[in-house]
């Protein structure tokens, strides 16, 4: 059956073979086409979308850059073997146990293969403005910064950029190219400063060239930009002790949050 016409298509300015990769995105993404599926024939989506050949696999192409679907030479194109990656950001945010890896590494390893994390710099920084605010600098304040991306066996799965106050990170394993036992929530807290309240912010982006290059994103497709602010003791007050930039793909990957019924509106308490 073709797809019928809407009043919404004369504000759709992409080519037709976006819409048509659009479509199917959005039917894998949601489950409608599962794991291993074939996709449907060339002459089905041609009759559906009113296409041609050619524009049918040029929406295949893009769906096959973008690790959606497997094509094979003589065989059906299918559905890549699992769902989006669901992330539980509650999960990792307390600090590891003792001798226990950061745990997003223990999370991200209940989806098979193996987890690590690549450093990318350490150093003290003027942080991007949102970042300032969210830690209460003053104009031109420093912090200590931690970037580093977060690996599933080869993938690239999140660029993460973590900032510390510099009285909090000055003279700890914090400043040193190295990566800490546990993660810096652990360390944190063995300084005293144990981590009380996280807030996020999530919103879709586009890419930013870093952003293309190290997470390897096949195209303009948006990221998740989380900024988490966690606070912290900090003295006799609870105040930020880390404020952290992580974007990762928007197609592959999503962020599951909890609520409980009894929160007071404007809380957002996680239940994880």
């Amino acid at each position: 059956m073709t797809v019928p016409r809407t009043e919404s298509d004369s504000f759709d300015r992409r080519s037709l073979h976006e819409r048509v990769a659009a479509d199917l995105r959005d039917e894998i993404m949601c489950g409608d086409l599962t794991p291993g599926a074939k996709v449907p024939s060339t002459a089905r989506l041609k009759e559906r979308f009113d296409a041609s050949n050619a524009t049918v696999q040029k929406a295949l192409q893009l769906l096959k850059d973008e690790r959606l679907v497997v094509g094979r030479a003589g065989a059906a194109v299918t559905v890549r073997d699992r769902r989006q990656r669901t992330m539980r950001p509650a999960a990792y945010m307390a600090p590891a146990e003792e001798g226990r890896p950061y745990r997003w590494l223990t999370e991200a390893a209940g989806f098979g293969g193996r987890a690590h994390s690549r450093l990318l710099e350490v150093g003290e920084v003027v942080p991007p403005a949102d970042v300032a605010e969210a830690m209460g600098l003053a104009d031109g304040g420093g912090a200590v910064l931690r970037r580093q991306v977060l690996c599933i066996d080869d993938e690239p799965v999140e660029l993460v950029a973590s900032y510390y106050p510099v009285e909090i990170a000055r003279g700890t394993a914090m400043t040193e190219f190295r990566k800490i036992r546990g993660g810096t929530p652990a360390l944190l807290a063995e300084l005293g400063h144990r981590p009380v309240r996280s807030v996020d912010r999530v919103s879709a982006r586009v890419p930013t060239r870093e952003q293309y290059e190290v997470l390897r994103l096949p195209g303009d497709l948006p990221v998740l930009r989380t900024l988490r602010v966690v606070y912290g003791v900090w003295g006799d007050e609870v105040r930020p002790i880390e404020v952290t930039v992580m974007a990762k793909a928007g197609h592959l990957y999503e962020l599951q949050y909890e609520f409980s019924a009894e929160s007071e509106p404007g809380s957002e308490s996680e239940s994880e």
